[in-house]
């Protein structure tokens, strides 16, 4: 039977597991003991095995799920030994190939970004490099994109955190709508329903741009070309590349720094 292990139980890891369950997968996952409280509650709930330590997790797995904090990496690299060739997917941010595969002599290692969203199967799932385990294992997550160099992955990791970000422009356009004296229930709908539309329609049309698909809605004359007057005189892009940059920056940085693990 082929079984997952997972190095580190946290909220992301915990969303992985619950969409592997809700995808059909029915092998064995098997979890490291340190947070014991959600650890239980996946072995309840999902069908998980709590190992009594670490290493134990590794030996029972064929592919390991890595979802510690980075800087707990050190402590678990003291804890474990990976057998030659096994398959070791690091979700941790700004950890590179190069600091894995020190880190983790013999291991396959792969990096994999994705949200929480992996709970419903509808994340983007971001993997470098290929790995055929790893996307197969993976896959049913959401979303596959696979890149082969780690400087575009760590672009991805930039686009993983606008999902983030995301939410909190979501809010202050339901705010808005609230304030003006609509039901917080119907203000979300409406905020989330045209998102969906935007999403559905540039989907349904890859050969045109996303721009593109904004100037064929706001054309000369229409209330939506008369509120993008606005957002274009005071553009909010700016911030949102000024903070995609700081991202980027922090990532390059802690990659360059191979001995604070």
């Amino acid at each position: 039977m082929q079984c997952l292990g997972i190095l580190g139980v946290g909220e992301l890891t915990e969303k992985v597991v619950h969409g592997l369950r809700r995808s059909g997968f029915d092998g064995r996952i098997v979890l490291s003991p340190r947070n014991a409280q959600r650890a239980q509650a996946l072995a309840s709930g999902y069908d998980c095995e709590v190992m009594s330590d670490n290493q134990s997790v590794v030996d029972h797995a064929d592919l390991i799920i890595l979802g510690v904090r980075p800087e707990s990496l050190s402590e678990l690299v003291a804890q474990v030994r990976l057998r030659p060739g096994q398959c070791l997917v690091s979700l941790l941010a700004g950890i590179g190939l190069d600091q894995l595969s020190t880190a983790f002599e013999g291991a396959r290692c792969v990096r994999v970004m994705l949200s929480y969203a992996a709970q419903f199967n509808q994340s983007t799932v971001v993997v470098c490099p290929a790995d055929n385990l790893a996307q197969q294992w993976l896959g049913p997550l959401g979303k596959l994109v696979v890149l082969e160099d780690e400087s575009s992955f760590e672009l991805a990791t930039v686009a993983a955190c606008m999902n983030g970000w995301f939410y909190f422009l979501l809010h202050d356009l339901q705010q808005w709508l609230c304030d003006r004296g609509l039901p917080a229930n119907q203000a979300r709908d409406l905020v989330l329903g045209n998102l969906q539309d935007c999403l559905s329609s540039a989907r349904e049309q890859p050969e045109l741009t996303l721009k593109a698909l904004g100037q064929a809605i706001a054309t000369p004359g229409t209330f939506t070309a008369e509120g993008l007057a606005v957002l274009m005189h005071q553009p909010v892009s700016a911030t949102w590349g000024a903070a995609c940059e700081v991202v980027l920056d922090a990532l390059l940085t802690r990659a360059q720094t191979p001995d604070d693990h």
